[in-house]
């Protein structure tokens, strides 16, 4: 793919802004002047800022920083948690949510329903999407209880909020190095991460192992999708075989396979 077929693509997803990445300058000082033919556009010059993102470039480290600060802190002022105390965990060991936790009686629910619950979760979601893979596991499982929130639903909410102020400086750090993709499954996030995921598991399993082997394939096709489409960009990838390791050990159980 060119990269004017690939801005092209980038452009009639994003109505506002855009962003041109090539490593020919020429090329894209070309591609600026034909989409200037067509459209009413202002050239910023270098990105600094993207959908609430700002973005700093370190040239002589080569390294591109990509913080959320201030997205956060207009969502905090929002909500009235910006002078709250912060907490240190996306969500605590304590806290499992349930749906009996919900309510059942019409008026808790005609009071839960005042909560802007539906309104906290978007904002944690952009969050997390964008630059905080931190807060995934937590948001996914506030997100469970949009319909019919309970007392407790809303504390975690409060509490990772909370968390997002003590860390709101936090984020993402790219930086040169090696153009051959790594995965990780249940596992802290590693290194240059540029895709996350944490959700339910979409058939049931019988044993651990097999919930390991299901993780690794999911995060496969990720990566195979990844791998292509950096190869469209012109960036080869080398197949790589490694090893699978299973961190229980085998058991005589006909349930495991």
């Amino acid at each position: 793919m060119s990269i004017s077929s690939f801005v092209e693509h980038l452009a009639k997803h994003v109505n506002d802004d855009m962003l041109i990445v090539g490593n020919n300058t020429s090329k894209i000082d070309e591609l600026k002047r034909e989409l200037f033919k067509s459209f009413s556009m202002k050239d910023l010059d270098y990105a600094k800022q993207i959908l609430g993102m700002r973005i700093t470039r370190l040239r002589d480290d080569r390294k591109i920083y990509l913080p959320q600060q201030k997205y956060i802190e207009r969502v905090l002022e929002r909500f009235s948690m910006k002078n709250t105390m912060h907490v240190t965990t996306p969500l605590a060991g304590h806290m499992k949510l349930s749906k009996k936790m919900c309510p059942t009686v019409r008026e808790e629910k005609m009071s839960m329903a005042k909560v802007p619950y539906s309104s906290i979760i978007g904002s944690l979601m952009y969050a997390m999407v964008c630059t905080r893979p931190d807060i995934a596991h937590a948001a996914g499982v506030v997100s469970r209880f949009l319909k019919n929130l309970g007392k407790e639903h809303r504390e975690v909410v409060k509490w990772i909020l909370r968390y997002l102020r003590g860390s709101s400086d936090e984020c993402l750090c790219f930086g040169a190095s090696n153009q051959i993709f790594k995965g990780y499954t249940n596992s802290d996030m590693t290194g240059e991460t540029i895709s996350w995921q944490s959700k339910l598991q979409k058939c049931a399993a019988l044993s651990t192992t097999e919930v390991e082997y299901i993780a690794a394939t999911e995060a496969g096709k990720e990566m195979r999708w990844l791998k292509r489409f950096l190869q469209e960009l012109g960036l080869n990838q080398i197949d790589e075989i490694g090893p699978l390791h299973v961190t229980s050990p085998l058991i005589d159980n006909p349930r495991i396979f």
